[in-house]
C-alpha cells in the first residue's frame, strides 16, 4: 500500500541514504551506523529533538507524564506501532500515530494542542497531530531497529 511521505521526510531520507551510499560498501562498519533515528525526550523541557544519524533535524514541543502519571526514563526501542490506536486504559482515547517502546506506552498524537510544552499525560508522550504523523513515517522508513528513543528527566 503506498503512503503519502512529507517533502521534508523524502529529503531527511535521502540525505541519510546518500550518506550511507558515500560511506561505501568496504566500510561496513560505518555503514551500519547510518540511517538511525534518535528521540530525545526531555522531562524537564518538555521537548523531544530529532537526530538522524546524528545530526539535530526536528525539534518539537511534548506533554509528558503528569504529576499524578509518570513518564518512563531510559532509551527504548519502538516495540509497535498503530496508525489509529484506541487506548483500552483510558476510556478508549484514540492515539494517532502511535509507537509504542515500552508496555502501554507510547508517542503519538494528541488533540490537546494547548497542553503541548507542560506535563498533561497519563505518561506517554503526546506531540502535535503533525509531528506525531512526520515521526511515525521516520520510525516507518528507517524502521523500528534502527530507531532509539531516549527519556531523560
Amino acid at each position: 500500500m503506498y503512503k503519502a511521505i512529507s517533502a521534508k521526510l523524502i529529503n531527511v531520507a535521502a540525505a541519510a541514504a546518500g550518506a550511507a551510499l558515500l560511506l561505501g560498501a568496504a566500510n561496513s562498519t560505518a555503514h551500519a551506523a547510518a540511517n538511525q533515528i534518535v528521540a530525545r525526550v526531555s522531562l524537564s523541557q518538555q521537548t523531544m529533538e530529532v537526530l538522524v544519524d546524528g545530526r539535530p533535524t526536528f525539534a518539537w514541543k511534548v506533554s509528558t507524564g503528569d504529576s499524578a502519571h509518570v513518564t518512563p526514563t531510559g532509551s527504548f526501542k519502538p516495540t509497535r506501532m498503530y496508525e489509529m490506536w484506541h487506548s483500552k486504559k483510558y476510556d478508549n482515547a484514540p492515539m494517532p500515530h502511535s509507537v509504542f517502546f515500552s508496555g502501554g506506552y507510547a508517542v503519538h498524537a494528541t488533540n490537546a494542542i494547548k497542553r503541548l510544552g507542560r506535563p498533561a499525560s497519563h505518561g506517554c508522550v503526546r506531540l502535535h497531530p503533525d509531528n506525531a504523523a512526520d515521526f511515525y513515517q521516520l520510525v516507518e522508513t528507517f524502521g523500528p531497529t534502527n530507531t532509539s528513543i531516549v527519556i531523560v528527566k
